[in-house]
């Protein structure tokens, strides 16, 4: 008797829920995943922020290619020198050549850490942040997430997400993202501020203008690092490369991941070479890694990087953000909030969003909900969406809601 794959999935790979959405998809190009029986989904979450530039874009692709013809895996991370890590780290650092109202004391960043996650990101920079204060506190924020192991799982801020893997790691001070008055809650025992520049999986949540500058200042006065995670919002998705560039503020150690990789699996920490150096002695080899900057990952983060730039799809994240704004309008849409295209459609209730999401998956768009918030749809679909698109898959949503 010949087994699917659909049972094999079930029967063979680890579940994360009892409900997986268990679409097999076969191929996905574009905006566009198809599934074994050639239905079309468009995906309005590209994989969790992941796929910026679409699926399979043909010069990530190409890059792909290219570098397969060259070499895969060297060397654990950081004893040869390979053409790929250098030039993506060079480029990385270009970008961040920012000039901001808030700067880091420890100056502009021009050093990258390869990983393989954004999870491993969060915990090369916790370690690195110990390792350069001599102190061992960290202030995170309530319903933020920072990745599943240990140390970054450790910073989330929902105990029902952490209750049952206690002990985690002690020193840990939650505060409420974007309220000023918690930032007091930083003092000379605080290593680091590990923070979101907007909250993810709460359900797309920023600050107002003025709380950025005051945590920067805050961490100045206290010696503390600031570490900006970007692993959802970096490379171009809420309007500008960085979106630390739309809130005047510099950070210490930035965290990147997801859209990074063009769909390739890779993550980073960056830093001042001040910073970053405290990782050569006492003791040597401070942080390593087997895998991380593959070489094959780094060429198509540098193929994504250059297409994000070459394509200018930053910017036209946001007017691509104000088209889904003005389109999304819904007696049963309470607000839809974001920059670019990290957006949050909020409803009344879980009932009514599962329900909405079931029906939109079934006429071929694929949204979801987020982790802390599960009554807003998540809109977040690769950059290179259309306009045509973006209204197709309105339209759709739309039409279930009116049903």
């Amino acid at each position: 008797m010949h087994i699917s794959h659909r049972q094999h999935f079930f029967d063979h790979l680890a579940q994360t829920s009892d409900y997986p959405l268990a679409l097999e998809i076969e191929k996905a190009e574009g905006v566009y995943m198809y599934s074994a029986d050639g239905k079309r989904y468009m995906d309005l979450i590209s994989g969790i922020a992941v796929s910026n530039v679409g699926h399979r874009h043909p010069k990530v692709l190409a890059a792909i290619h290219e570098q397969l013809e060259k070499h895969m895996h060297l060397l654990v991370y950081g004893e040869f020198v390979q053409n790929t890590q250098v030039q993506l780290a060079k480029a990385l650092t270009d970008t961040l050549r920012v000039e901001t109202a808030n700067p880091s004391p420890y100056g502009l960043i021009d050093n990258v850490y390869f990983t393989n996650s954004g999870a491993e990101a969060v915990e090369g920079a916790m370690k690195l942040a110990k390792r350069f204060t001599g102190r061992d506190g960290f202030v995170s924020c309530y319903n933020a997430y920072h990745g599943a192991t240990q140390g970054a799982l450790s910073l989330a801020g929902a105990e029902f997400f952490k209750r049952n893997f206690r002990p985690l790691l002690p020193g840990i001070t939650n505060i409420q993202h974007g309220f000023s008055p918690d930032i007091e809650k930083i003092t000379e025992k605080t290593a680091a501020v590990v923070i979101e520049i907007i909250g993810g999986e709460s359900g797309v949540r920023e600050p107002d203008d003025a709380y950025f500058p005051a945590l920067r200042k805050k961490c100045n006065e206290t010696g503390a690092l600031l570490i900006l995670d970007e692993i959802q919002t970096g490379y171009g998705r809420t309007g500008s490369f960085w979106a630390f560039e739309q809130f005047g503020t510099y950070p210490d150690i930035l965290l990147s991941a997801k859209g990074m990789g063009g769909g390739m699996p890779i993550g980073g920490f960056m830093a001042s070479q001040r910073i970053m150096s405290v990782f050569k002695n006492n003791p040597i080899l401070g942080h390593i890694t087997t895998f991380g900057g593959h070489p094959v990952s780094c060429a198509s983060s540098l193929a994504a990087l250059q297409v994000t730039l070459e394509e200018n799809l930053a910017a036209t994240a946001a007017a691509k953000g104000d088209l889904f704004r003005s389109l999304l309008v819904h007696p049963e849409i309470k607000e839809v909030r974001g920059r670019g295209l990290m957006l949050a459609a909020e409803m009344e209730s879980f009932a009514k969003l599962k329900d909405t999401i079931d029906h939109c998956i079934e006429r071929g768009v694929v949204t979801d909900w987020f982790l802390f918030c599960d009554n807003a749809m998540r809109i977040a679909p690769p950059l290179t969406i259309t306009e045509d698109q973006i209204r197709e898959a309105c339209a759709v949503i739309l039409s279930v809601l009116n049903e």
